[in-house]
């Protein structure tokens, strides 16, 4: 029988070409879901959702990208099937977005967003350690940050793409998202060619381009470091004070100042600050560390003070520091997981740092759609005293990268 290409432990790609692979994967599979999410605030509006059921339902959806992952995480790591589990999880994303559009109940929307989002949590514990296996070669702050930039660029067009539809079609929902199952099928033909290639990732971090880099962690075979927990501590203060998206549109279109075909353009240029935000702290990370966070927990007090203003300059300022935060979150983060845990435990550990976050992204989205409801100067108000705690925390934090 003739194996794939790399099947005897030598990868079928350079580890940078990897990444960027994995890269171009993240950036179609974006063109779908943030194509989606760019709209979910004043798609479930439409339906006769309030602020505080978009606010419960966006965050409810985050936790269960986030959550869900104390299963996958485990499972991935016990099963080692790793592009098994990517593909699974792209696949039911992939297949929700489509049918969100044709969704005529509120109900139906809800479960559709959530589902989309399970998708990721199936994926995710799976992706990112096949996507660290690359980054022992490439640098963890850059192949994370490049790998973060490519996924905005898909990021910025779906929402653009939906944008064009929604203005074409007269602000109809179903042709705007069904446009983006071409982009979902790419997603999945690329993923088996990708698994063709390389169905070794692991080889990258086993190989020579990363025998330089000395294993600091404590590591004990079975558990993971304190210092994962201290950290994963720290994210999830940060995040229970996290605004999301669904309520800064709300915000935007309940006070006249975007109509709902412009609310994606918005979020396209969040998503631009994003791939500039994770470029520059993924640098940066690589060169000082995770001392470089600092910047998400004053960048999350921000937004609520500048997006939910009247003024609609100060409010789009307040969603593009929204995107900054956004690249953070999504690059460095999971950078850093990477250096504190072992390649054998990294699922598992991604999976419970996700699921400690989940349910802070819980909390954070019910309680800015609730306090968002009753006082925004209250909300201003808490997400800043929160954020100060993060602060501090972070500050008794001690790293120490791989």
């Amino acid at each position: 029988m003739t194996l794939p290409r790399g099947h005897r432990g030598r990868p079928g790609m350079g580890p940078w070409r990897f990444v960027v692979a994995f890269g171009s994967v993240s950036l179609l599979a974006d063109i779908v879901y943030e194509g989606a999410r760019s709209i979910t605030g004043p798609l479930l509006a439409s339906l006769g959702a309030s602020a505080t059921v978009i606010g419960v339902v966006t965050g409810a959806g985050e936790a269960a990208a986030l959550g869900l992952r104390l299963v996958s995480g485990p499972l991935t790591d016990r099963t080692q099937r790793f592009w098994a589990w990517a593909i699974a999880g792209y696949a039911l994303t992939v297949v929700s977005v489509p049918l969100l559009g044709l969704a005529g109940a509120l109900w139906v929307a809800c479960a559709l967003v959530i589902a989309e989002r399970v998708g990721k949590a199936v994926r995710s514990p799976a992706k990112d350690t096949l996507l660290s296996y690359a980054t022992a070669a490439t640098g963890r702050g850059r192949g994370f940050a490049v790998h973060e930039a490519m996924d905005q660029i898909g990021a910025l067009i779906g929402p653009l793409t939906v944008a064009g539809v929604l203005a074409l079609t007269g602000n109809d929902y179903a042709p705007a998202l069904a446009v983006l199952a071409l982009p979902g099928a790419a997603v999945l033909a690329v993923l088996v060619w990708l698994r063709r290639r390389v169905p070794d990732p692991a080889a990258y971090e086993r190989g020579p381009a990363s025998a330089s880099q000395q294993d600091t962690t404590d590591h004990v075979p079975g558990r993971l470091p304190r210092d994962f927990w201290v950290y994963a501590c720290f994210t999830a203060a940060t995040m229970a004070g996290f605004t999301t998206f669904g309520v800064l549109s709300f915000h935007l279109v309940e006070r006249g100042m975007l109509s709902a075909s412009l609310v994606p353009v918005l979020y396209a240029g969040a998503m631009a600050v994003d791939a500039a935000a994770a470029l520059a702290t993924g640098w940066v990370y690589d060169r000082v560390g995770p001392r470089v966070l600092v910047a998400l927990p004053l960048l999350t007090a921000a937004v609520p003070a500048l997006a939910f203003t009247n003024t609609l300059a100060i409010a789009v300022t307040g969603s593009l520091v929204w995107g900054a935060a956004m690249g953070i979150q999504e690059s460095t983060l999971r950078a850093t997981v990477a250096d504190l845990v072992a390649a054998e435990r990294r699922a598992t550990a991604y999976g419970i740092f996700a699921g400690v976050v989940g349910a802070a992204s819980l909390v954070g989205g019910a309680m800015t759609g609730a306090l968002y409801t009753y006082s925004i100067p209250v909300l201003i108000t808490v997400v800043t005293a929160v954020q100060v705690a993060a602060l501090a925390l972070l500050a008794a934090t001690r790293v120490r990268r791989t």
